[in-house]
C-alpha cells in the first residue's frame, strides 16, 4: 500500500531579502499538481508571448522536445535510484547473513551512495502528483524511531502526543496505538508500509531510506557535538552474541523495509519508462507541451523555496533542533541538501550524471529561455551555479579533514559560522526561485506560484 503523508497548501511569500524570524512548523512541503490548479494558473498569455513551442524553434529546440526530455531525465534518475537501491538491499542482505564490522561499513556506505540519486529525483516530486502521492512511504521525516526499535530515553525526542512513539515494533509482536491493537509478529513489506501514519501521527514512519537509516546506525545521541548514531553490528548477531535483543527481528524488518524500497522505485521508473501507453509518462506526454513546462518549473521552484530552503533548512536553524535535519542518524544533511538543489539544476540545463555511465543531455529550458531571453537565461544559470556554490560550501564544511562541522553542528544556538553557511544557501534558494517565476512568465506560464511551505522570506 501506498501511504500518502499528507501536508498544507500555502502560497508564495517571496521578497528580496532573507531575514529568519519566528520558528514555523517541521511538516513537509505539499506539493500542488498544477493539474489540480485553476485553470488560470496554468494559462499561457498568447498576447505578450509565443507558445512555449515557438520560443526555441529557431535552432529545432521547441516545448515537445523539452517536455520529451523532461521525462527522459526523471527516467535515468529513478533508475539510478533503483539500482543504487538494489546494492544497498544487497548490502544489508549480507549484512544480515554475516554481522561484522565490514558487512555493516558495506551496508552504510551502501546507503550514502543510494542518497545521490534519490535526493536529486526530488524535483520530480512537485508538480507531479503521481510522484507525491509515492513518495511518503520513501523518505518521509522527521520520524519517531522510538516506534521502531529501542531508543535511549533521555536522549530521545518524539511528537508530543504521539502515542506510537515508543511502540517498538521490533521488540513485540502487537503494538497498541491510537487505541487500536496491532498485529506486527510478522515483519513483511506490506505491513511495514500499513504501519505508516500509524495512530493519525506522520512522525509514526515506518519504511524508506530514513527507516532503513535508522537501523543502520541508530539513534544520534551527540547533540551538536561531532558524531552520528553508532549502533553495534550485534545488534544483527546470532544467538548469544546479540545485543539490545531481537537481533533476528531487526534483521526481518531491515529485510523488508529494504526490499519495500527496491519494489517501490522499481515501480516509479516503470512510470517514466518509454514505450508504454499506460504509464504517468504517456499521460504527461500527452498533455500540451506549456502544461509539462509549468510542471517542470513548479517543481524547481517548490524544492527550492518551500522545501529545501524553508522544511529543510530554516526550520532546522530557527528552531536549533538536530531532530529538524534530513539525515538525523547518519549526519548526512549536507549530502541529501547538495544533491536536492543539483537535481534543480539538473532540470533546468537538461542535464544528468548517473552513478555509472555517461553523463545524459538534451534540449532543456535553458536552451529554450535563451532564444527569447539570453539575459534571463544566463541569470538564473548564474543562480543556479550560485546555489551550487553554497552547499559545495556546506559540503565542505561538513566533510573537512580537520574540525568538520556537520549539520547538526551547524545549527547549535552559538555558532555563527554556521548560521552563516545555511543563511547563504537560503538565500541563493530563495534568489533562484524569484528568477524562475521570471522565466515561467517569459514562457507565457502567467501563474507559477512554487510552494512556499508557510515560510516567509
Amino acid at each position: 500500500m501506498v501511504v500518502h503523508f499528507p501536508l498544507k497548501a500555502l502560497t508564495l511569500a517571496l521578497s528580496a531579502a532573507v531575514l529568519l524570524t519566528a520558528c514555523d512548523n517541521n511538516e513537509e512541503a505539499q506539493t500542488k499538481a498544477p493539474a489540480e490548479q485553476s485553470a488560470g494558473e496554468a494559462v499561457v498569455d498568447a498576447v505578450e508571448n509565443d507558445n512555449a513551442n515557438q520560443a526555441g524553434a529557431d535552432n529545432g529546440v521547441d516545448g515537445t522536445a523539452v517536455a520529451k526530455h523532461y521525462a527522459d531525465l526523471a527516467y535515468a534518475t529513478y533508475q539510478d535510484a533503483t539500482k543504487t537501491a538494489e546494492a544497498l538491499n544487497e548490502a544489508t542482505d549480507a549484512l544480515i547473513s554475516e554481522p561484522t564490522e565490514a558487512n555493516l561499513t558495506a551496508a552504510k556506505q551502501a546507503w550514502l551512495d543510494a542518497r545521490v540519486a534519490y535526493q536529486q529525483s526530488e524535483v520530480f516530486r512537485f508538480g507531479n502528483a503521481v510522484v507525491d502521492d509515492w513518495e511518503g512511504q520513501l523518505n518521509a521525516w522527521p520520524l519517531d524511531e522510538g516506534m521502531i526499535d529501542y531508543v535511549a530515553a533521555d536522549d530521545y525526542q518524539h511528537e508530543m502526543g504521539n502515542e506510537g512513539a515508543n511502540a517498538n515494533i521490533i521488540a513485540n509482536t502487537s503494538i497498541n496505538v491510537g487505541g487500536e491493537t496491532l498485529d506486527v509478529s510478522e515483519l513483511t513489506p506490506k505491513l511495514l508500509a500499513d504501519l505508516n501514519e500509524a495512530g493519525g501521527s506522520e512522525a509514526n514512519v515506518a519504511t524508506g531510506y530514513h527507516a532503513v537509516e535508522f537501523l543502520l546506525w541508530g539513534q544520534d545521541m551527540n547533540g551538536y557535538s561531532a558524531g552520528s548514531g553508532e549502533r553495534p553490528v550485534t545488534d544483527f548477531a546470532k544467538n548469544d552474541d546479540c545485543t539490545n535483543g531481537n537481533c533476528e527481528r531487526r534483521a526481518e524488518y531491515l529485510d523488508a523495509a529494504t526490499d519495500l524500497l527496491v519494489t517501490d522505485l522499481q515501480w516509479m521508473a516503470e512510470q517514466w519508462a518509454e514505450d508504454k501507453s499506460d504509464n504517468y509518462r504517456a499521460e504527461l506526454l500527452a498533455m500540451p507541451s506549456e502544461e509539462v513546462l509549468q510542471k517542470m518549473l513548479f517543481g524547481m521552484g517548490s524544492l527550492s523555496l518551500g522545501e529545501l530552503a524553508g522544511e529543510r533548512m530554516k526550520v532546522a536553524l530557527e528552531a536549533n533542533s538536530y531532530e529538524d535535519e534530513h539525515d538525523c542518524f547518519s549526519d548526512n544533511t549536507h549530502n541529501s541538501h547538495f544533491y536536492n538543489a543539483k537535481g534543480i539544476q539538473n532540470v533546468y540545463l537538461g542535464e544528468y550524471q548517473p552513478a555509472d555511465g555517461a553523463a545524459i543531455t538534451g534540449p532543456s529550458l535553458s536552451d529554450l529561455v535563451a532564444q527569447s531571453n539570453p539575459e534571463l537565461d544566463q541569470q538564473l544559470r548564474t543562480e543556479l551555479e550560485s546555489t551550487m556554490e553554497a552547499v559545495q560550501a556546506m559540503k565542505d564544511a561538513a566533510e573537512a579533514e580537520e574540525n568538520p562541522m556537520a549539520f547538526d553542528m551547524m545549527i547549535a544556538p552559538d555558532n555563527q559560522e554556521g548560521h552563516d553557511i545555511i543563511n547563504a544557501a537560503i538565500s541563493s534558494l530563495v534568489a533562484q526561485t524569484g528568477s524562475i517565476e521570471k522565466v515561467a512568465g517569459e514562457l507565457g506560464i502567467a501563474s507559477l506560484e512554487p510552494d512556499d511551505a508557510g515560510h516567509a522570506f
